[in-house]
């Protein structure tokens, strides 16, 4: 593990984002814009690691989230093999700098000092003094303009320890962790990895980047990512909190199951639907989960309420299951891992081709396509269905000409499909293909039939 520290807004992020090859953390003027441990996997002349970026260290943070931060930064050196200790060649020497140098000789885990922001001479020049430090690896770089950083990456990858990662940064599949604002989801992640991973607080919008977080649960690996809160597009201010909602959607996107976290208190709103539209359009997996479940004396008809109400909100995605949790007092949080594990055995099931063909057989035969005006010309005609894919379970239907499907009838299909092989509680992908279409993607087909 690789730590970057230093003081507020000498580029502890864009050093990060350099090194990554890929915007990563959020980048802003605006002091303080990190706050939890940002952690990713990197690799530099074949050389794995795990590289931490940092929020700023503060000589005396006043409130209650900068403490916070401090804390993280404090976890981050705690665990890492190398500390890159960052500095602002613009500022200058500090007397926070200073005090940080201090407090990092009592340390003996190697450290390296890198001046940023030196991208001309005058700035070289200037930088000099931070060799009263007394550091004895010191670079100068720009993050910046990419200069000088590929030197620290070849000094720091001497320091790092000769064993290899036992533990890849890989995961069997990610977990996003979405909502509304203020809704629990860092808590709920904190009480899930059982350790202070992100920072807490009762103010909104706490939580700025997405936190990935691998965790092994019953022999699975499972990536948390703990992303900001998503308000409604009209409340979205620019800046730091857009690109917040940008990475918490990006979560949506490149995770396997999205949970879904709203407040017992204000259950199933209108922002909770459009950002469950969001899992539904990407077909990804969706957990709804009421946290703060202890603030409502819960009991089997507030129960059976809620859940009408969240499928009553929810129309679209009737299947989608719900979990009751509070991450305060640590309720119910084996059971909404051990649905996670569910839905993504659900999500990774294949059918049989022969059983496919037996459900389409019964599903015509007990109802068959309408026609269109009375006319049986103008009717949908099956011929096959098959499994193409799995995450989500997509099935591929071939017809004589798609433009005849109802609606209704694909509605039909689809539930067929899901109380024959008990797809419950996963989004399914049906696709109808006009026949010559459908030989003409499968392979080999095209020379078979030329041969005839």
């Amino acid at each position: 593990m690789v730590a970057i520290i230093g003081r507020p807004n000498v580029g502890k992020s864009s050093l990060f984002n350099r090194i990554l090859s890929r915007r990563h953390a959020i980048v802003s003027e605006v002091s303080g814009t990190t706050r939890d441990r940002l952690i990713a996997s990197a690799s530099w002349n074949g050389r794995q690691f795990l590289l931490i970026d940092t929020g700023g260290l503060e000589d005396d943070p006043d409130g209650h989230i900068p403490q916070r931060v401090q804390q993280q930064a404090d976890m981050a050196m705690g665990a890492a093999d190398v500390i890159i200790f960052l500095t602002d060649a613009v500022q200058g020497l500090t007397a926070t700098d200073q005090a940080v140098a201090q407090r990092l000789r009592r340390t003996d885990k190697p450290v390296m000092l890198a001046v940023n922001k030196v991208d001309n001479e005058n700035r070289e020049l200037a930088a000099a003094e931070f060799f009263q430090l007394g550091i004895s690896e010191t670079s100068f770089i720009s993050a910046y303009h990419n200069y000088g950083v590929y030197d620290l990456l070849e000094r720091m990858v001497d320091l790092l320890p000769t064993r290899e990662l036992v533990e890849q940064w890989d995961d069997d599949y990610p977990d996003g962790v979405d909502g509304r604002t203020n809704v629990g989801k860092s808590l709920l992640t904190n009480a899930i990895l059982g350790e202070e991973r992100s920072i807490v607080s009762p103010e909104a919008g706490t939580t700025r980047d997405a936190l990935d977080t691998p965790i092994t649960y019953r022999d699975h690996t499972i990536t948390l990512v703990d992303t900001a809160g998503i308000r409604r597009p009209g409340q979205v201010q620019r800046g730091i909190e857009k690109y917040s909602v940008l990475r918490a959607v990006n979560a949506v996107h490149r995770s396997d199951i999205t949970l879904l976290i709203t407040d017992a208190t204000e259950l199933a709103t209108a922002q909770d639907a459009h950002i469950a539209g969001l899992a539904w359009d990407t077909n990804r997996g969706l957990i709804v989960v009421v946290n703060k479940w202890d603030l409502v004396n819960p009991n089997r008809f507030r129960t059976e309420r809620s859940l009408h109400r969240v499928h009553q909100r929810l129309h679209f995605m009737p299947y989608v299951p719900v979990s009751f949790t509070s991450a305060l007092t640590g309720e119910g949080i084996n059971e909404l891992l051990d649905t996670a594990l569910s839905l993504w055995m659900e999500r990774q099931r294949r059918v049989p081709f022969r059983d496919l063909q037996y459900l389409l057989a019964d599903a015509v035969s007990t109802h068959a396509p309408p026609s269109r005006r009375g006319n049986l010309r103008n009717r949908l005609r099956v011929r096959r269905v098959r499994q193409v894919g799995v995450n989500p379970p997509t099935f591929v239907f071939s017809v004589n000409d798609p433009k005849l499907l109802h609606f209704s009838y694909e509605r039909y299909l689809e539930n067929q499909i899901r109380e024959r092989f008990g797809f419950h509680r996963t989004h399914l992908r049906l696709v109808f293909r006009a026949e010559r279409e459908e030989r003409t993607a499968r392979p080999g087909v095209r020379a078979r039939t030329r041969a005839r």
